[in-house]
């Protein structure tokens, strides 16, 4: 098999990313393909369907933009796209990872190709086949058609090359997506123009050849639209601009009109290209192999996908009522996947991009208010006090914060629907209680109490740190008090954090090794929810009996097989320690704690040369990474710096992977600060900023910030 770009042969020179070079360094086909053998998965698959995967999709985009133009391969997939398929169904205009969106598929077709209603689908081939940011190209074989596609922020740009003697045709599967449309309409407005919409998705469209009409045809499925065109033969390709709006068809023609009118398909792509390779380019990398180099640069531009925007040029955005909106004084955006990317992702968010991160934070205070007085959360937890907190320290200053801090200060203190689950339990006795039952199934849903109890402790911490801003010292002394609360579920008999039952007894029915989707765990089992405390690390390892207690426990973990249990979300594995899923990311750092530093780092070498890039084609990733956490892991970790407790305005000091980095923060006043390593072992001897000496293992963001360099000594 063809390899692909992060797959080059690896070269041991030292080498620095040149200008105009540093986005065509990352590859949009990271994480795109699955994981099968018992070496990479961490058991044998025996399951008839897949293992889920890194779930990305590969297509053109805008750093957070609305529109991601990709193909699909597999609906009901999560993003869309699986490597290992065969055939292509359409180009989508949305994609995320999470098994929803994958709106408005268009498929260029001919009648040479024996297309129908219910059997449209190309094959293709990867060795035909490219991604970069802000494009992609494939060549459908059964039409023979060269198919490219490119974006800006609100729209998507193909362009299709037919062989001349084919009559050009473009099939919209309007009935198509993730979420199953319940309402949608597409429709010539036009002698050159369609629109339409799939429920709250709305498109309007341009051609470049005359439209003959749009009609829908069906056979044993549902139907589907195909335009054809007047004296379509010809070497000229079919070029179809797609404006996007989720609020109206209107709006996706003004969107398309503002960002697309009377620019070529070659300066549209041109424009996203340069706009990665400044976004990518804030950091330049001295050193490292090539392999890291491109690994580096694609797990950083996966970092920029999400969250995505949702306003129109004109400000237009549609509320979680429904209603549509219009600020210009800010862009409305999704909420983030707070669960995940809480732990590293919206930092890397407000490093870089810091306009960003302060509308997505505006947004989230606009969803709060309109919510009854909570602050969004995702999937799990209370993440959004953490990138308040982490933003604002950081210097993000462009949303309020005393509305942002009435709304997470609402949900650590005030149950009800929308904030934190069971907080009245939690706030009258300190933890989360557990159903005691037995012989749990993995899949089964229950309270997750042992991961609600530390994560509620950390948001806690966090909403005190917004409240110690704003001078409120009670709740502030309240909350610090209560981000104490992950000692209740610390179990010394097992050295484990262990679900209690209502009266306070433990959980009786405890194999740290059997992993839970909700039951004590979220996604974990107790191994992976070790030393979930990364406010007070010092604290969490004075629960065990000695350093030398703690370090034998993190050696097991790093050591003891997996037991070999089959469950989607459980991969790639180093002992027990699950490196596909995101609670346990944290604790390889513990070994800082204890003095075994190089332990540490022993395992994050070992994690970013080993995990990142897996597989045959070298393309997969241990584990999901529908929302950037799992890359953004890497990128901090490759340049030596890691957000250990995100809403702190700090980082982990690690060894970095290259000689130098030289990273400039985002925003007007954005400065640039070195990383520089010295040596090429694991042990760090001493780091410097400018020339202070540090104590112990963090370094301040103000110290980056000033544009001191630090240097990491590694012996």
């Amino acid at each position: 098999m063809k390899r692909l770009l992060l797959s080059a042969v690896i070269t041991f020179v030292a080498m620095t990313a040149s200008a105009g070079d540093i986005a065509r360094r990352a590859n949009p086909l990271l994480g795109t393909t699955t994981l099968w053998t018992p070496h990479e998965l961490g058991f044998t698959h025996t399951r008839n369907k897949r293992p889920w995967g890194g779930e990305t999709f590969p297509g053109a985009t805008m750093p957070n933009g609305m529109v991601q133009l990709s193909p699909v391969t597999k609906y009901g997939s999560g993003g869309g796209y699986q490597y290992e398929d065969t055939n292509i169904y359409g180009f989508v205009h949305t994609a995320m990872g999470h098994w929803n969106l994958i709106n408005i598929p268009m498929l260029p077709v001919t009648n040479e190709g024996y297309y129908r209603a219910d059997s449209y689908a190309s094959y293709y081939r990867h060795e035909r086949e490219t991604a970069m940011p802000g494009y992609y190209q494939v060549f459908l074989e059964r039409y023979k058609v060269n198919a490219e596609l490119t974006a800006t922020l609100r729209c998507g740009y193909h362009r299709y090359t037919f062989r001349p003697e084919d009559e050009k045709r473009l099939l919209i599967d309007i009935t198509r997506a993730n979420n199953r449309p319940r309402r949608w309409d597409v429709k010539k407005t036009g002698r050159y123009s369609i629109e339409g919409y799939q429920d709250g998705t709305f498109f309007y469209a341009e051609c470049n050849y005359d439209i003959d009409e749009v009609k829908m045809e069906q056979h044993f499925s549902d139907p589907v639209a195909v335009v054809t065109f007047k004296d379509s033969k010809g070497a000229m390709p079919l070029e179809v601009k797609v404006g996007l709006s989720f609020v109206s068809c209107d709006n996706a023609r003004e969107n398309l009109r503002q960002e697309l009118t009377e620019r070529t398909f070659d300066e549209v792509r041109r424009q996203a290209e340069n706009t990665w390779e400044t976004l990518l380019g804030h950091v330049r990398l001295t050193g490292g192999t090539d392999r890291q180099q491109r690994m580096f640069y694609s797990t950083l531009y996966r970092a920029f996908l999400w969250p995505s925007l949702r306003s129109d040029v004109n400000g237009d955005y549609r509320d979680d009522r429904g209603q549509v909106v219009r600020d210009t004084t800010f862009s409305y955006y999704t909420t983030p996947a707070f669960w995940d990317s809480h732990r590293n992702k919206l930092i890397l968010l407000a490093m870089l991009r810091p306009d960003v991160a302060g509308d997505v934070i505006r947004s989230c205070i606009e969803r709060g208010e309109k919510r009854g007085g909570y602050m969004p959360t995702y999937f799990h937890g209370d993440h959004a006090s953490t990138f308040v907190a982490g933003a604002w320290l950081r210097g993000v200053h462009s949303f309020d914060l005393e509305r942002a801090y009435r709304l997470i200060l609402k949900n650590a203190t005030v149950p009800g629907r929308g904030g934190r689950p069971y907080l009245s339990e939690y706030m009258r006795q300190g933890w989360i209680a557990e159903k005691d039952t037995t012989d749990v199934p993995t899949w089964d849903e229950y309270k997750a109490a042992v991961t609600k109890t530390l994560e509620y402790a950390y948001d806690d911490y966090a909403t005190a740190l917004v409240a110690h801003e704003l001078k409120d010292r009670k709740n502030e002394q309240m909350l610090m008090e209560r981000s104490k609360n992950y000692r209740h579920l610390y179990d010394p008999t097992t050295g484990f954090m262990r679900g209690r039952i209502a009266d306070g007894s433990w959980v009786k029915d405890f194999d740290p090794y059997y992993p839970y989707y909700a039951y004590m765990y979220r996604e974990a089992n107790a191994w992976n929810s070790l030393f979930y405390a990364p406010h007070d690390p010092t604290g969490i390892v004075a629960l065990y009996p000695s350093p030398q207690a703690v370090e034998q426990k993190l050696d097991s973990l790093f050591s003891e097989p997996y037991r070999e249990y089959e469950a989607d979300n459980f991969s790639g594995f180093i002992g027990n320690y699950c490196h596909g899923n995101q609670p346990g990311h944290n604790i390889p750092y513990t070994y800082y704690f204890i003095d075994r530093q190089p332990k540490a780092q022993a395992i994050l070498n070992r994690l970013m040369n080993e995990y990142y890039g897996m597989g045959p084609e070298q393309l997969a990733l241990p584990g999901m990474d529908d929302a950037g956490e799992m890359s953004s892991w890497y990128a901090l970790n490759a340049i030596g710096l890691y957000t250990y407790s995100p809403a702190d305005p700090r980082y982990i000091v690690t060894v970095p992977l290259f000689d130098r980095v030289d990273f400039t923060l985002g925003g007007n006043q954005g400065r640039t600060f070195s990383i520089v390593r010295q040596g090429q072992g694991e042990r760090i001897s001493q780091i410097r900023v400018g020339d202070k000496t540090l104590k112990g293992w963090f370094v301040d963001h103000d110290d980056l910030a000033r544009g001191k360099t630090l240097t990491i000594v590694a012996e």
